[in-house]
């Protein structure tokens, strides 16, 4: 699996770049007088919907590979809460797949993201800003799990999308984005 360039004291670039350059330009920015009133990225969820994980558990557990080579850590298998007859679901019955990142995989998978990732995205243009909460969170989603450099091409039996989640301290969207966006997340103009 490949890592996020990181220095020799094993800080994400991404981590370094917060902490010297975007936090000083949103205090200058918004005025704010404390190091502590600047949003943070606090987690990163990936989430994985698979209709198939009830039928045929190898799917299940060869996309729950993929994902642990993709996020660096590994995924927890999400079930039904109730049965719903009319999609054929029964309680308990494993219906996806998520991981939760936080700290420095957090910065690195975000890195990997935006540099490596995203670009493999034939006709990219950028993401539009209306996956934004009133939380101030942002959810995309992505069609397959290709554009992601550790999942090996012949191995895959199925091609699967997931959504992912950046979730921040701030609650206000345009405060929100422009972290976003200082980080080099790219935003449809």
């Amino acid at each position: 699996m490949k890592q996020a360039t990181a220095h020799s004291n094993g800080v994400p670039a991404l981590l370094k770049k917060y902490r010297e350059q975007i936090v000083p330009a949103l205090m200058k920015a918004r005025q704010y007088t404390n190091v502590h009133q600047v949003p943070t990225l606090q987690k990163i969820v990936i989430n994985m919907g698979v209709k198939e994980g009830a039928s045929d558990i190898k799917i299940l557990d060869q996309l729950a590979h993929e994902l642990g080579q993709i996020a660096g850590q590994k995924p927890v298998v999400t079930r039904a809460k109730k049965s719903i007859s009319a999609f054929h679901l029964k309680q308990g019955m494993p219906i996806g797949l998520k991981v939760t990142l936080r700290r420095s995989k957090m910065y690195e998978f975000m890195e990997r993201l935006i540099s490596v990732s995203i670009p493999r995205i034939r006709d990219f243009r950028g993401y539009v800003p209306a996956g934004f909460d009133d939380q101030g969170n942002y959810s995309f989603g992505l069609k397959e799990q290709l554009i992601f450099p550790e999942v090996e091409f012949e191995k895959i039996k199925k091609t699967q999308g997931m959504d992912i989640t950046f979730v921040t301290s701030t609650k206000d969207k345009k405060e929100s984005k422009e972290l976003l966006e200082l980080f080099g997340f790219p935003f449809k103009k």
